[in-house]
């Protein structure tokens, strides 16, 4: 059996002072989640509706693997990631669909 192919993303607030990352097996749909606070915990306190980062992995199983490195990082890190990907820290959920 395949496995399915995941991605890690990292979402922002609207002044791009709280970062989140985390890991899904469809882009779309989970930031459509977080955009419109359908699940409780983190994101949604912290109104975290803007994708700035995201990566394809060719598994879920190394997406999560990923997603747990990401998490261990340094802010700046994280910063440099985003800068490196999308300079302007716009909304790429437009882009995804």
């Amino acid at each position: 059996m395949q496995d399915k192919q995941g991605y890690v993303y990292i979402l922002t607030n609207k002044v791009n002072s709280v970062l989140y990352v985390g890991v899904t097996s469809c882009l779309s749909k989970r930031i459509w989640e977080h955009k419109n606070e359908v699940v409780e915990g983190f994101s949604k306190k912290y109104k975290l509706h803007k994708l700035v980062y995201y990566e394809a992995a060719d598994s879920i199983k190394s997406a999560i693997k990923r997603e747990k490195y990401l998490k261990g990082k340094s802010r700046k890190y994280k910063e440099e990631l985003i800068n490196n990907f999308n300079s302007e820290w716009t909304d790429l959920y437009e882009s995804i669909l």
